[in-house]
């Protein structure tokens, strides 16, 4: 079936879904009610030409979910623990600070697991060859991104998260399919995606493996910087596979491509119950009205290939 402009993440007790122009997160309250928080949000890659080349376009969306990641988890974390009272208030320009400062901290401290301990591991060990040291390097990065994986799944205060995770994957999946949006209809659908974001932060490993053995073995603080100005880069060839797998998923080479991501997801994803469903649902449905993924349900046409979203 074709695929439709619509991304999501899971948040705490909540999802939040995208359309080309909306947000739309949905929070299941401590008294049982829904929370939400909507927006009108336009991704640069539409508005300016230039940001809306392939791969350029990639970096450009990394950057905007994180960004979009972050408001919806403190959205969800006020709501899941705040009574009616408190609930709605916007966020001061303190938090708003902190927001940001949530961000670049998660940007420096994936760095420093991913880019630069990998690097002086390998070199601990003694490879200095280019080839040599490039693969043992992204070797040590795999298994960074796997033990963090793994650690995430067994940490039993994200169990629901990850529920909620497999529900977002499930609602847009019957999206796809034009299957009715009700949780049991919702809920016979696979918890896995294709575009999930876990399948491309490994996408983003294999890549960066290629990338930093051509660069070579860094030898001092300006090759290190050179590798972190490199990950944008890295992150727009894996967005771009991301786009393609989405777009060509039938094909027999296009699944066996994916196959490692998607069982990357067995670690990120859970079996959702109905009502985590139905929060996923109740986000989708505020981004539906899309007039852009109004048109393409209507038609049955893919979704254009810049405004794709990653999971």
């Amino acid at each position: 079936m074709p695929f439709l402009p619509v991304g999501g993440q899971a948040v705490i007790e909540g999802v939040m879904m995208r359309s080309p122009s909306r947000v739309a997160v949905a929070v299941r309250r401590p008294d049982g009610s829904l929370a939400f928080l909507e927006r009108p949000f336009t991704s640069l890659t539409r508005r300016v030409r230039a940001l809306g080349v392939p791969v350029v376009r990639g970096a450009v969306s990394l950057f905007e979910t994180l960004y979009l990641g972050v408001t919806a988890l403190n959205f969800s974390a006020d709501e899941a623990t705040r009574d009616e009272v408190a609930a709605g208030r916007r966020a001061t320009p303190g938090e708003r600070l902190l927001q940001g400062a949530t961000v670049a901290f998660s940007l420096a401290l994936g760095v420093v697991l991913f880019v630069v301990l990998p690097a002086r591991a390998t070199e601990w060990l003694g490879f200095h060859g280019r080839v040599g040291f490039g693969l043992v390097d992204g070797l040590f990065r795999l298994l960074a991104f796997l033990l963090y994986l793994m650690l995430i799944s067994q940490w039993k205060e994200m169990a629901r998260v990850l529920g909620y995770h497999g529900a977002e994957h499930k609602a847009i999946h019957a999206l796809e399919h034009r299957a009715p949006l009700t949780p049991d209809s919702v809920q016979t659908f696979s918890r896995f995606h294709p575009r999930c974001g876990t399948s491309f932060l490994f996408l983003v490993v294999v890549v960066s493996v290629v990338v930093f053995t051509l660069i070579g073995k860094p030898r001092g603080l300006g090759d290190h910087l050179l590798r972190v100005a490199c990950m944008p880069l890295i992150a727009g060839v894996a967005f771009e596979f991301i786009r393609l797998s989405g777009k060509h998923y039938e094909k027999p080479l296009v699944r066996l491509l994916t196959w490692p991501g998607i069982q990357f997801q067995r670690l990120t994803t859970r079996e959702p119950d109905l009502e985590m469903c139905a929060v996923a649902i109740a986000a989708l449905e505020r981004v539906r009205g899309d007039e852009a993924l109004v048109a393409l349900e209507r038609a049955g046409d893919h979704a254009p290939r810049e405004v794709v979203f990653v999971q």
